[in-house]
């Protein structure tokens, strides 16, 4: 291939410029004719060439192409997270309990005395994009027949509370909350009615997740929507950041080798036409942010801390496994959503209200809209 462009060239360069060089000293006696032969030959030159140079050829044959997919919806998923917070009076509401990430398996409950609103922001981009909050009706019409993994430590299980919280009702939900919250394992749910498939995985280590891409490829079965992330294990019991971003690569690579991405999907979104609901969604669950003096032990205080979270944050960005880095994976921005809500939203530091959870569940599904082609 790269032979036949060669010659292309060499071809080009001889029928073109060695007659240009030949006409030009006779045409320079008249500066309009020589102009005029200089334009002549220089589209001559673009329409020998452009065979060879696919984006240019592109480019000669649909100019308006750039500006109709950057004002697509698509453009939209860089919003997705630009959210603001209102509290609320006090009002009476049941304390959410979780038993996993960095918490020694010791249960907390935390009983708010405000209650914490979120919506996106009213900006005129925001307001173009048309973002909402979907009901139960909408979230099971839209997740109606999908298989949805979200692996990782607890703040992974939260979002599956909010998830369930959205689609069940609360006689549904009072029976699911004791399996959903046992220690250190995973849960399975498949929602009648709307045929989904739910599975949470256990799975606070990176290797973790990096096993359950090789049981995908294994299995040659995947799941239409992928929620997954970690760090907090591995930043208070290995508290090597390095270390971190080489179990970050591993897993980049067994996911090259695991799925089957979809070409049409650009840095923010679909670049041409549609992208089914059954193409595989991916998004990365990022770490939340750490407010320090409220971590319940001395060696969280001590190894998860501001330093700690930005190097490990690094490592992340570096392994490009997230889409705005050339990776395949949406970053779902926890630590974005945890500091705009700040520390009224936490109680221990690291697992926050409800309402942020609710946030990211929302920010998923106004994405699946998005890559999907889809409105309500």
């Amino acid at each position: 291939m790269i032979g036949a462009v060669q010659l292309g060239v060499l071809a080009a360069c001889v029928v073109l410029f060695v007659p240009m060089g030949m006409a030009g000293w006779h045409l320079s006696r008249n500066k309009m004719l020589f102009f005029s032969g200089a334009l002549f030959i220089t589209l001559a030159v673009g329409v020998h060439l452009s065979p060879y140079f696919p984006s240019f050829s592109q480019f000669l044959t649909s100019p308006a192409t750039t500006v109709v997919l950057g004002d697509g919806r698509g453009s939209c998923l860089s919003l997705l997270h630009d959210i603001v917070w209102d509290v609320k009076p006090a009002r009476l509401m049941r304390p959410v309990s979780y038993t996993d990430s960095n918490t020694n398996g010791s249960s907390k409950s935390s009983a708010y005395d405000r209650e914490l609103l979120w919506s996106w922001v009213r900006s005129k981009s925001v307001l173009e994009c048309d973002f909402q909050k979907l009901r139960s009706s909408d979230a099971s019409d839209l997740l109606n027949g999908s298989w949805v993994v979200v692996a990782g430590d607890s703040q992974a299980r939260l979002v599956v509370l909010s998830l369930l919280n959205l689609v069940l009702d609360s006689d549904q939900m009072e029976s699911v909350k004791g399996d959903l919250f046992k220690r250190h394992s995973d849960y399975r749910i498949t929602v009648a009615g709307i045929a989904l498939k739910l599975d949470f995985i256990w799975a606070p280590y990176t290797s973790n997740l990096t096993d359950l891409m090789l049981r995908f490829r294994q299995n040659v079965n995947l799941p239409d929507v992928l929620i997954m992330g970690s760090g907090l294990w591995h930043m208070l019991h290995v508290s090597n950041a390095s270390d971190y971003g080489v179990s970050l690569q591993m897993l980049s690579s067994s996911l090259v080798s695991s799925l089957p991405f979809s070409q049409e999907l650009g840095d923010d979104g679909p670049v041409t036409g549609s992208v089914p609901i059954r193409s595989q969604h991916l998004f990365w669950l990022g770490m939340p942010t750490l407010i320090n003096s409220r971590l319940n032990t001395e060696e969280k205080r001590e190894k998860m801390n501001n330093r700690a979270f930005y190097s490990y944050n690094m490592e992340l960005h570096k392994s490009r496994i997230l889409r705005q880095a050339g990776g395949h994976f949406f970053l779902l921005d926890i630590h974005s959503l945890t500091q705009s809500c700040g520390p009224q939203c936490t109680e221990d530091g690291m697992h926050y209200d409800g309402a942020v959870y609710n946030a990211a569940v929302q920010i998923v599904l106004n994405a699946l809209l998005i890559e999907s082609n889809q409105k309500l």
